[in-house]
């Protein structure tokens, strides 16, 4: 009955250890995360504009339909 209660306390002590580092772990994460945002108010990067370029678009629904159908008799053979 020894071994079954120094196996019980070693599992207590070791899942309490874990706990104990997973919690420091979430607060240390949290306070990393505001000095993060406080730094980056003091520090701001410049932000850059993209610009993205429009698509040509079929001006043709049926020019659209003659070339899916081209594409599928085309894999076809």
């Amino acid at each position: 009955m020894s071994n079954l209660g120094n196996g019980l306390a070693l599992l207590a002590i070791g899942m309490g250890f874990v706990l104990a580092f997973l919690t420091l772990l979430i607060f240390a994460m949290g306070m990393m995360s505001k000095v993060v945002a406080w730094l980056n108010k003091l520090f701001p990067e410049a932000v850059e504009e993209v610009k993205s370029t429009a698509k040509k678009v079929a001006s043709n629904v049926d020019e659209a339909i003659a070339v899916a159908i081209a594409a599928i008799m085309a894999r076809r053979n």
